[in-house]
């Protein structure tokens, strides 16, 4: 048997940081949406364990001893007390250290399928459970809906939000979220960080407005990690159509949400004929 999941990009709508807790985790507040655009797992009964990877950014994984979806299978494994072989193939068609989850979406996605390959039984919540020891946002990746994110990440409360219309534009450069969270702290940031209750929205209208408000604390210290986040920003404002841009996560990749559809169609065309070498993805997100 061979089973297919899908594994969607997660998108920071906003994402609120505060220094550094004495365990040296920073707490946060992010309200997250997947979107339609993402990744591929493909699981079947093998004699050994085994990872291929394919896909447009398959190549910057292939050196990868350590690989998210491989330590997600080897934890579910043991978990169970299983010794079975698997193989894996991962289809790669986000971006790397592009601040949209695409490695903890892939990891969570390993262990949605394992769970119904092995028929394990377990539960979301299970899941999540085991994903937790793979990052803050592997358990958020295993629920696959909009939520709010608490605690250092880990905490995952689901939300209501109305589709929105985006473009996803990544400019090619690496933000990784080690070395743009070592900036933040070298530049003493999160200091006004105040927690807040879940969002709720009547309608997408509203959504908008009050997003409009929020932001994404990681944009500073992202912009010095990977100066080409200012030039994505810098082209969305000439280029106009947008209704909210922001940072995704520690970068290098930003949204931009437009009307509807068609709108952000348009938007990614006049995107791509400009910046022919940036990865520009329209998308549905929530």
């Amino acid at each position: 048997m061979t089973l297919r999941v899908f594994a969607p990009a997660k998108i920071n709508l906003s994402l609120h940081v505060g220094r550094p807790q004495a365990d040296g985790r920073h707490p946060l507040e992010s309200i997250v949406v997947f979107a339609d655009a993402g990744d591929y797992i493909w699981a079947e009964d093998a004699e050994r364990p085994s990872l291929a990877i394919a896909g447009p950014f398959g190549a910057a994984l292939a050196a990868e001893s350590n690989n998210l979806v491989v330590r997600a299978a080897q934890l579910l494994a043991a978990g169970a007390g299983l010794q079975n072989g698997v193989k894996l193939t991962l289809q790669k068609n986000l971006p790397i250290a592009s601040g949209i989850g695409g490695g903890s979406s892939d990891a969570a996605a390993a262990l949605h399928a394992l769970n119904k390959l092995w028929a394990l039984g377990m539960t979301d919540a299970e899941l999540a459970n085991v994903g937790a020891a793979l990052g803050a946002d592997v358990p958020a990746c295993v629920y696959g809906r909009s939520c709010f994110m608490t605690g250092a990440g880990e905490t995952v409360a689901p939300i209501d939000i109305s589709a929105l219309s985006a473009v996803l534009i990544n400019p090619g450069k690496l933000a990784p979220t080690g070395a743009v969270y070592r900036r933040f702290d070298e530049l003493n940031l999160g200091g006004g960080f105040v927690r807040t209750a879940p969002p709720s929205w009547r309608d997408r209208e509203e959504a908008l407005s009050i997003l409009s408000f929020m932001r994404n604390d990681l944009t500073a210290p992202a912009k010095d990690v990977a100066p080409a986040i200012a030039d994505v920003f810098s082209l969305l404002d000439s280029l106009g159509g947008a209704r909210l841009t922001r940072l995704s996560g520690s970068g290098a990749t930003v949204f931009a949400i437009a009307d509807d559809a068609q709108a952000a169609d348009l938007l990614a065309v006049r995107i791509s004929e400009t910046r022919p070498n940036w990865w520009v993805k329209p998308t549905r997100l929530g």
